[in-house]
């Protein structure tokens, strides 16, 4: 027997609906590219992207075809989003921190009829206009008086645009398992992946990302999604923040330490999401100007675990952080650091150790860790293996690839090694792939990394496994130091030692001006293997 329930498709159109009409004077606050900031609310951005989508649709773009967006976190961006989706078509973010060449190939693999691209990234195109023979039109996402003069096809201003139509449309009824949003991952050996999302997972993961336990958000909030929209789908925020009324503000192209410092303190944030590199340039400004933000109360890390001398430095603010782990191929939020009550009156060392663990998977996901077999592990804090993941907004396959990626339990294999202790709290002990086998014992490269960095003189820290004549492989520690500083690679190791096992310790350190990065700013371990290549260490 089925249930007398209305059939309401879980569409983003209906995000975006209940956003202008329940919270439609909520403001959306834009630092602009071309310099002031921007205000907008939820009923006007609902109104644009009507606009938007009755554009695409006598431009001929089809239910199904593919929309590049090469762009920041602005109000038009977002307008683009809700345009795009709602005329039935596919927003394929494209992250410009990735090689030309890379850019190239996913706008051509996922044959994007069209490109929105900030006026900023007119120039990256046009050296790859050539190679994009898929590209019919180029909209610049900006008005008619800063629209840059270009050579791209069909190139017009985002505003004249959207200015040549009413917006007198209606939302295309889809089925709510249609694409929706089209994103690719960074990997760092192959082609990136291509991960598909649907309208019903868009929505089912923003729903989970807006719980309490999650982001928190209601209509009270203001959160600053610092994290970019052209990465893992900008956390849902961009579909959270309406769904509850949140107040969003989008920082545009400026990430440093005091542009995030003023948009917080002058637009009242309460919640900010990013990777850890945003949130050291924030503590940098907040010691050099002496300042504390004021409205901040919940700070969400992810992209790469959050070292624990950062984590201690905001909560001496006042400022709750919360680990987010993830990937693209999770849309992207895979577990949420919030503390459940079991481990609320936890004090010092104790609360912190939990706050550096990724933390516990939120309903819609779920985990499990298996051995060199496959065969499951206990969730006893100790047992460590693969991680493995299933539910409604994980990935069951990649665009246009037909290699299978999940097991015969339909899990997909996360590529983490990690443990989970008894309350359910994950946490990443490393890549399968950079995990240092020395002796037959695992050692974390990662647990490594964050404590080098709680060093006073220390900025970053990188750890691999180099070749070593007894053991194996040894951990190599390579550091890059804090302005003005000179640490020594003795006083480093003091500083670690005690800390981990002795033997855990690095054979040696160095010292380096910068580390490697990929497109989305994670250490790149491949790359620094290439650099230290013909690195040896002694055999003592």
């Amino acid at each position: 027997m089925l249930g007398l329930m209305q059939d309401w498709p879980l569409l983003i159109s209906k995000i975006i609906d209940y956003g202008a009409c329940q919270h439609g004077s909520r403001e959306v606050v834009t630092r602009s590219l071309e310099g002031p900031v921007h205000r907008t609310d939820y009923a006007a951005i609902r109104a644009r992207a009507l606009r938007v989508a009755q554009r695409l649709q006598r431009d001929g773009i089809a239910p199904g075809d593919r929309v590049a967006t090469l762009a920041w976190n602005t109000w038009r961006h977002l307008e683009a989003w809700y345009g795009i989706t709602g005329a039935g078509a596919i927003y394929h973010t494209v992250n410009p921190r990735l090689f030309p060449e890379q850019i190239a190939w996913i706008i051509n693999h996922a044959q994007d009829r069209m490109v929105l691209a900030d006026a900023s990234f007119v120039a990256l195109l046009e050296a790859l206009a050539d190679k994009l023979g898929c590209v019919e039109r180029y909209v610049v996402l900006t008005d008619g008086a800063h629209m840059p003069a270009t050579r791209l096809r069909n190139a017009v201003s985002f505003e004249d645009w959207i200015g040549e139509v009413d917006g007198d449309f209606r939302w295309l009824d889809l089925d709510e398992r249609s694409a929706a949003g089209l994103c690719y991952t960074s990997g760092t050996t192959g082609h990136p992946k291509g991960v598909l999302y649907s309208h019903r997972s868009n929505v089912l993961h923003s729903m989970a990302m807006a719980a309490p336990d999650a982001l928190g958000l209601a209509s009270r909030s203001a959160i600053l999604p610092v994290v970019p929209m052209f990465h893992a789908n900008s956390w849902s925020i961009a579909f959270s923040a309406p769904m509850t009324g949140a107040k969003l503000v989008l920082p545009g192209a400026r990430l440093d330490g005091a542009a995030i410092f003023e948009l917080i303190e002058t637009e009242g944030v309460t919640c900010a999401a990013g990777v850890p590199t945003v949130w050291a340039m924030l503590l940098r400004y907040l010691d050099e100007a002496r300042a504390r933000p004021s409205s901040l109360q919940r700070l969400i890390v992810g992209g790469a675990a959050a070292p624990r001398s950062m984590i201690e430095q905001f909560e001496r603010l006042g400022i709750e952080v919360f680990h987010a782990w993830g990937m693209t191929e999770m849309s992207p939020v895979g577990s949420i650091g919030s503390l459940k009550p079991a481990l609320g009156a936890l004090e010092g060392d104790a609360r912190i150790d939990v706050k550096c663990k990724q933390g516990f998977a939120p309903f819609s996901v779920e985990m499990k860790i298996t051995g060199e077999q496959g065969e499951r592990l206990p969730w006893d804090g100790k047992s460590y293996g693969r991680l493995k993941v299933a539910g409604a907004a994980v990935a069951r396959a990649y665009f246009r690839d037909a290699t299978p990626i999940l097991d015969d339990e339909g899990y997909f294999d996360t590529g983490d090694v990690a443990t989970i202790d008894a309350n359910g709290y994950v946490q990443i002990t490393d890549r399968s792939k950079d995990m240092i086998k020395s002796g037959g014992e695992w050692i974390s490269s990662i647990e490594l990394e964050n404590l080098a960095v709680g060093h006073p003189d220390v900025a970053e820290a990188a750890v691999i496994g180099i070749a070593h004549p007894k053991w194996g492989e040894r951990p190599l520690l390579v550091v890059v130091p804090k302005p003005d500083c000179r640490p020594r690679p003795e006083a480093i190791l003091a500083f670690m030692s005690g800390k981990i096992a002795h033997w855990w310790l690095p054979d040696a350190v160095s010292i380096v001006s910068e580390l490697p990065h990929t497109a989305t700013g994670k250490l790149n371990k491949v790359k620094l293997r290439e650099l230290f290549r013909e690195q040896r260490l002694p055999a003592a």
